[in-house]
């Protein structure tokens, strides 16, 4: 067997080993979080960011989080955020960034007037409101920081598919943790909501999501990092690993957010490719659907018809639900309000959230990071989203060949729609978007040869 498939098996092997022992010793997951941050500061000092391992540390963290959230292996709630801007900061300092990255400069400056608002406005002690800026404010400022690292910053798609690896590596422990954590799916699910019991005891909307990303992941490397049969059944059996597992957490933001990426994904290579592998492709994705068809029949059996209803916005009576997203549309609706009344610099970072508890007494936070920045950012948060959504397109016109571009982007848009920017992954995965692909002479897409 050849060096690169058994170094490819022993990382799968290991992250398989990982998800099992943090399930059966759970305090281990502290020490890996720590770990995962040491480590990572040791390789960046110690290479000096010579070959961009601030992307490669930064993509393992953002995998981790959910898992590490779901163990209680966070040192902080929001570590893998803060992870993310120090190696980012690191990565600049020895790399530096580009002149040219005016746009995440302006960014970042949009979001100052509504944490200098926030200040005055939020009616929380001093500790709560640095707390409460900070829960808001933390995801838009990592974007900014990794979109200022990343932007135009050269790298190969090889490269590029090892740091996505990376990524996915540690989702893959968490579906295993999940295996082993989920009880009798017939037990547990009796209804059409989110389920927390076949999400780890955890989020279901934030555990869906990074299945989905992983899901995305080892189901493009099925076509662009799969030139043996090993390769090919590996990531084959791991994407529907992932997408199983993400079906039955109910949570449908994520899964969904998956599948587009991977249909975009898909025409964009068709485009990309010749006759030879357009056929191949095909061939592959007809095999796929055949897959994924059994999978999500497997999933109706198993959750006696449950999933199929959760999907088509069905209760378990089979009866319409009055809300199509769980409620989320009424929040949007009172932060679009809140926008009228404060059109200009916004109600200021947090202060939804307050107005919010204060009209329906009980905390609830944001799902919708667009109308978020609506309403406590104001004009100034639609300037912010508007260079956010137009940099990565029209860098992209001097940038095609960076075949995951429109993917990345749409996750960050889609992830941010109903699970606003909890975690660091749309953030991160926004900014890989920015990067300026290359490809070897050796280079180029190519799917397995049947």
């Amino acid at each position: 067997m050849e060096t690169k498939v058994k170094n490819y098996l022993f990382l799968i092997l290991v992250h398989v080993l990982l998800g099992v022992v943090i399930f059966l010793a759970p305090l281990l997951a502290k020490v890996y979080g720590i770990l995962i941050f040491v480590v990572s500061i040791y390789f960046i000092i110690k290479t000096r960011n010579a070959n961009n391992e601030v992307l490669y540390a930064a993509a393992y963290v953002v995998g981790s989080e959910v898992f590490l959230r779901m163990t209680n292996g966070n040192p902080n709630h929001e570590f893998s955020k803060y992870s993310v801007i120090i190696f980012m900061i690191m990565g600049m300092i020895y790399s530096g960034f580009s002149k040219n990255a005016v746009p995440y400069w302006i960014f970042l400056i949009l979001l100052a007037p509504g944490i200098i608002i926030a200040t005055q406005s939020l009616g929380y002690e001093v500790a709560n409101i640095r707390k409460t800026i900070l829960f808001n404010i933390s995801g838009p400022i990592t974007l900014g920081i990794a979109s200022l690292y990343c932007y135009m910053r050269k790298i190969t798609i090889f490269e590029l598919n090892n740091i996505l690896l990376l990524m996915a590596l540690p989702i893959l422990s968490c579906s295993i943790y999940l295996i082993l954590y989920t009880p009798d799916l017939k037990e547990v699910i009796t209804s059409t909501v989110s389920n927390s019991e076949t999400s780890g005891g955890f989020g279901p909307n934030q555990v869906s999501t990074a299945l989905g990303l992983g899901m995305f992941i080892f189901f493009t490397r099925v076509f662009i990092a799969s030139k043996n049969k090993i390769f090919f059944v590996v990531n084959l059996l791991i994407a529907i690993n992932l997408g199983y597992r993400g079906l039955i957490t109910f949570s449908r933001g994520g899964m969904i957010t998956g599948a587009i990426m991977i249909f975009v994904f898909m025409l964009i290579a068709y485009s990309r490719s010749n006759k030879i592998i357009r056929t191949q492709l095909v061939q592959l994705v007809a095999i796929f659907l055949v897959v994924f068809s059994l999978i999500w029949v497997y999933a109706e059996s198993e959750t006696s018809g449950l999933i199929g209803k959760r999907y088509a916005n069905k209760d378990s009576f089979g009866r319409d639900k009055e809300s199509k997203f769980t409620g989320r549309e009424a929040l949007a609706a009172g932060e679009i309000e809140i926008f009228l009344d404060n059109p200009f610099f916004g109600a200021g970072a947090g202060k939804g959230t307050e107005i919010r508890t204060e009209q329906m007494g009980y905390l609830v936070a944001s799902h919708d990071e667009l109308t978020r920045m609506l309403a406590e950012h104001g004009s100034l948060g639609i300037l912010g989203l508007a260079i956010l959504m137009l940099t990565p397109l029209f860098l992209y016109l001097d940038n095609k060949q960076h075949l995951y571009m429109f993917c990345f982007v749409g996750f960050w848009f889609f992830t941010i729609n109903h699970a606003a920017m909890r975690t660091a992954a749309p953030s991160f995965v926004y900014a890989l978007s920015v990067l300026k692909i290359r490809f070897n002479d050796e280079e180029e897409i190519t799917v397995r040869r049947k």
